[in-house]
């Protein structure tokens, strides 16, 4: 019985779980937003080519 106490106290799988979860959330919320960041990074990059062509 004290073995099952301990076990269900213990944390350290907690750090495991976290990471996954947080992961799953950055997947899912640049599936959302995958035409936003795109067209963001598009702009970033156009103005990062003219600028570089004026030096």
């Amino acid at each position: 019985m004290r073995n099952l106490r301990s076990f269900l106290k213990e944390e350290d799988g907690m750090g495991t779980v976290e990471v996954v979860l947080i992961i799953v959330v950055l997947i899912a919320l640049v599936a959302l937003f995958k035409d936003a960041i795109k067209s963001v990074v598009d702009t970033i990059l156009k103005k990062i080519k003219t600028n570089a062509n004026k030096i």
